[in-house]
């Protein structure tokens, strides 16, 4: 019994393993914290892509003098490789022109629209629809192009290893809308056409 109380004593006072129990107590909050960090920077980079894909398209639109379908879907892709290496979700890019008339108290219309998602491209807003401008923006006789980028963002602590829908805390943050908008004047012409929108 005196044997087994001394082996005790000693196992007690050895303190050769504690650096490796201290760690592994630490090692999963400091991997954690680490993962959060990652994800945090990865999504400040993809928000600033979103902002910069909308400026883009928005400065190439307003550098024309005439578009068309092709066009604005070559500029749509143009934007979307901007991206990369975030594009987990195709951006959606949705381009509106707009017709101020001389009559200050009009609403501003539609001139013409287009919106590409990926491979999908549509005509989101008929012709003369009203559309909200800013109060700044809303000079009698302009005309405008706004763009609005949007991306569902999808961060890698939501990705599945079998491809579906994470469970648990994953969950939670499966998807984070990122928008922007930006208007633009034309550069070359008053007003921009686009004759087969």
């Amino acid at each position: 019994m005196a044997g087994f109380l001394s082996r005790l004593v000693r196992f007690g006072k050895d303190r050769r393993a504690v650096a490796a129990v201290e760690f592994a107590f630490i090692a999963p909050i400091l991997l954690i914290m680490y993962f959060i960090t990652m994800e945090a920077a990865q999504a400040i980079e993809t928000s600033k892509k979103v902002s910069r894909l909308g400026s883009m398209v928005a400065d190439l639109i307003a550098q024309q003098d005439n578009v068309s379908t092709s066009v604005l879907k070559d500029i749509m892709q143009i934007g979307a490789s901007t991206m990369r290496p975030y594009n987990r979700s195709d951006p959606t890019i949705t381009i509106t022109a707009i017709k101020i008339t001389n009559d200050a108290a009009a609403d501003p219309k539609v001139t013409w629209s287009y919106r590409g998602s990926g491979t999908n491209y549509t005509v989101p807003f008929a012709k003369n629809d009203i559309v909200g401008v800013p109060s700044t923006l809303k000079t009698a006789g302009t005309f405008l192009i706004k763009v609005e980028s949007q991306l569902g963002y999808t961060p890698v602590i939501a990705w599945a290893v079998d491809g579906n829908k994470a469970t648990g805390l994953a969950g939670i943050f499966n998807n984070i809308t990122m928008k922007e908008t930006y208007y633009l004047r034309p550069r070359v012409m008053q007003e921009i056409g686009c004759f087969n929108c």
